[in-house]
């Protein structure tokens, strides 16, 4: 497994991560030991960092990695997420990043997962009423404590990166980024690439639609997300299918799965990308894994842009309620 780095000088890492989020029953139920089996597939893989959050089934997700790893060993670098909160009485959601609520949540954070210190800690979404500079002199305290190694944001603007950066470096930046998510291309890459900032790339196979059994509507309606999601509503979920056919019969000829190739390309795009994968298939994890083994050549990547040109997919990535808190910026 080729490596890359949170940040400039940061933790080395495996060059695919894998996110997370699916063992927390977001895109459908899962059980513990189909986590602790992708778990271990992982370390096979050579895949050593684990990305998630507080949010991802209010807790479950990190209580899952925590048990694994009294059982296994503290054997992944871990990223984990803070300031996203729900209203108990109405279950509206919010964001917090005062320095209260992001050191408490940390501390939590740490006691789920039965470490001392993670690799990297993010801002889930930001608070808009709160200075970013001012969150970023909070995450630099963390730091400093030694309960985080580095620190990062999650779905801001390239504005707000420079913003943040020029008060300490920022390690990482998560924002969705694939060959059916194009925006990162109008700014934060090249923002993060100037700032020494990773781009952690989440959905990098599209939720799906990148891969050879892209989900159908029967499949999206099983998760409260792609239910109601714009690409995964008809009539745009035809013509999504119709459009990633292309990648899959490029795929094909080139002898690889679409999430091989599709991953090939997301890392092709800059040595500071770091695609982290969400599954629960430890098959669907090798599949995107072997995309760290190629390299594409000038052809290969002439040949993905033809068959899914910028701009192809139907539908926007959120719908108005998903857009709550990701930062817009183009």
């Amino acid at each position: 497994m080729k490596s890359r780095t949170l940040g400039a000088g940061g933790s080395e890492v495996s060059a695919v991560g894998l996110g997370a989020m699916n063992i927390s029953g977001f895109y459908g139920a899962a059980t513990e030991g189909q986590a602790f089996a992708l778990f271990d597939r992982a370390q096979e893989l050579g895949v050593d960092h684990l990305d998630t959050s507080n949010a991802y089934g209010n807790g479950h997700s990190e209580e899952t990695i925590g048990r694994y790893f009294k059982d296994r060993g503290a054997v992944f670098r871990i990223a984990t997420k803070a300031g996203i909160c729900r209203d108990p009485n109405t279950g509206a959601r919010y964001f917090d990043n005062s320095a209260k609520h992001l050191t408490d949540s940390l501390e939590a954070s740490l006691v789920r997962l039965g470490v001392e210190c993670v690799d990297l800690f993010y801002v889930h979404r930001r608070d808009a009423s709160r200075p970013i500079e001012e969150v970023t002199e909070t995450l630099a305290g963390l730091v400093r404590t030694g309960k985080a190694r580095a620190f990062g944001f999650s779905e801001i603007a390239p504005a707000s990166l420079r913003r943040a950066a020029a008060i300490h470096p920022v390690a990482a930046v998560q924002s969705e980024y694939s060959l059916a998510t194009r925006a990162p291309d109008l700014g934060l890459v090249q923002a993060c690439a100037a700032l020494g900032t990773t781009l952690v790339a989440f959905s990098p196979v599209g939720r799906g639609l990148l891969t050879d059994t892209p989900p159908n509507r029967a499949r999206a309606m099983e998760s409260g997300f792609l239910k109601d999601n714009p690409r995964f509503i008809e009539p745009n979920m035809t013509a999504n299918l119709a459009a990633t056919d292309r990648l899959r019969r490029l795929a094909a000829e080139m002898g690889l799965p679409a999430a091989t190739l599709s991953i090939a390309w997301l890392l092709a795009q800059g040595g500071h990308i770091l695609p982290i994968p969400g599954t629960r298939n430890p098959d669907h994890l090798a599949e995107a894994v072997r995309g760290a083994t190629l390299d594409l050549s000038a052809t290969d990547l002439a040949r993905i842009e033809e068959a899914l040109p910028v701009g192809w997919a139907h539908g926007d990535r959120y719908s108005e309620s998903q857009w709550n808190g990701p930062e817009c910026y183009c």
